[in-house]
């Protein structure tokens, strides 16, 4: 038995030779033909480029020896480049398997910032398509260029974002500044909840020392130097997007406990400072149903934008890793991560543990910016 094992495994190894072998027992590397053609975008196309928008790449597929599917991959370069050395490289969608690639505008102005284009400013990119079966790429028949404005971004984005300023919790003493949250789906986006105080100073470092440098937001627009001051005290959600030189000051009016079998919400949970929101000795009472006792529940959010100047919008936090079942002892901390999502009555919820039906409870969110992911606990009351 052992014997046929080690034969039945060493003709496994032998297979895909045997397969990529001709006549004379010679290995063949399986080639691919050259795109013949670009699709979109037009020769010349001109791009406004926005923090929002998206862009598709599209060509002629390449035929590849052996029947299959070739791979793609977008070639980036300058006006007066030759791909030698081409600025970016990006794999087509669905891991390079289709003949179209679709890039964010982010994507695109990094790009441009790397072909030397400054921001807000006009420059011309060169582009193409690279088939291949994973080795020996082929380069396209034809090469067209595409003409673009850059956002307004900075060309150097931090590795790290903090906060300093008489307004804020941290005080004007540079060594208590507070970091703020980087993004992990958005390069340069850093977002952070905190209390500002009104008509007070405040600005944003990349460090904490006298020799980092300094950036300030007001009016929707950040820049390198200065202070900025808001009008409304209050807990703020604060959003800088280095990519697009853009801001935002959103005051959260109120985080309350929503009951979805009541479809309202309960109880507020105030701010206790340092992203966090806490309701203590609050008692829920679950809702008697003819199937049983209903539990679920997510948080709503009231907020101005606008730095407090906004009409009121109703905003959710709920369940980031979707959920049906009450947690136990054993449940993973990813059961309470949270995210922001579409208000609705039963979507996106939890459900409490049996423990919480009736007894007064400590209620808290977290959103901090040195956690790893935005949360909350439900705890019993002392």
């Amino acid at each position: 038995m052992k014997n046929i094992l080690i034969r039945l495994i060493t003709l496994s190894f032998l297979i895909p030779l045997f397969i990529a072998c001709d006549s004379e027992g010679v290995v063949r590397d399986y080639g691919v033909t050259s795109v013949q053609k670009l699709y979109n975008p037009d020769n010349g196309k001109a791009v406004v480029l926005h923090a929002k928008g998206s862009l598709t790449f599209e060509w002629e597929p390449a035929l590849a020896e052996d029947g299959g599917n070739p791979l793609y991959e977008v070639a980036f370069d300058k006006e007066d480049g030759d791909f030698s050395s081409s600025v970016a490289i990006i794999a087509a969608d669905n891991n390079g398997g289709v003949n179209r690639a679709t890039l964010t505008h982010k994507q695109i102005n990094k790009i441009a910032a790397d072909a030397g284009i400054e921001s807000a400013e006009v420059g011309t990119l060169k582009w193409t398509v690279y088939s291949s079966k994973g080795y020996d790429a082929v380069k396209a028949q034809e090469e067209r260029t595409l003409t673009v404005t850059r956002l307004a971004g900075f060309a150097d984005i931090p590795e790290q974002v903090y906060i300093t300023g008489e307004a804020t919790e941290g005080g004007a003493d540079l060594s208590n500044a507070l970091i703020m949250r980087e993004s992990e789906e958005e390069e340069g986006l850093f977002e952070m909840y905190t209390f500002l105080k009104a008509g007070t100073p405040f600005h944003f470092t990349n460090g904490t020392s006298e020799e980092s440098a300094i950036y300030s937001a007001a009016n929707g627009i950040l820049v390198e130097g200065g202070t900025t001051s808001l009008a409304k005290e209050g807990v703020y959600r604060i959003i800088l997007d280095f990519t697009t030189g853009s801001a935002t000051y959103t005051l959260i009016e109120r985080i309350g406990f929503f009951f979805s079998p009541s479809n309202a919400m309960l109880f507020e949970l105030p701010y206790v400072g340092n992203g966090v929101f806490r309701a203590e000795a609050q008692t829920v009472t679950f809702k008697q149903e003819s199937w049983g006792r209903d539990e679920r529940y997510k948080f709503r959010m009231y907020v101005r934008e606008d730095a407090g100047e906004g009409e009121i919008v109703e905003m959710e936090w709920g369940t980031k890793n979707p959920t049906d079942s009450r947690p136990d002892p054993d449940s993973p901390d990813s059961y309470y991560h949270i995210a922001l999502v579409n208000p609705s009555q039963w979507d996106n919820k939890w459900k409490l543990a049996g423990d919480f039906d009736g007894v007064p409870a400590n209620y808290t969110i977290y959103l901090q910016a040195d956690i790893p992911y935005y949360t909350h606990s439900i705890e019993l009351s002392e």
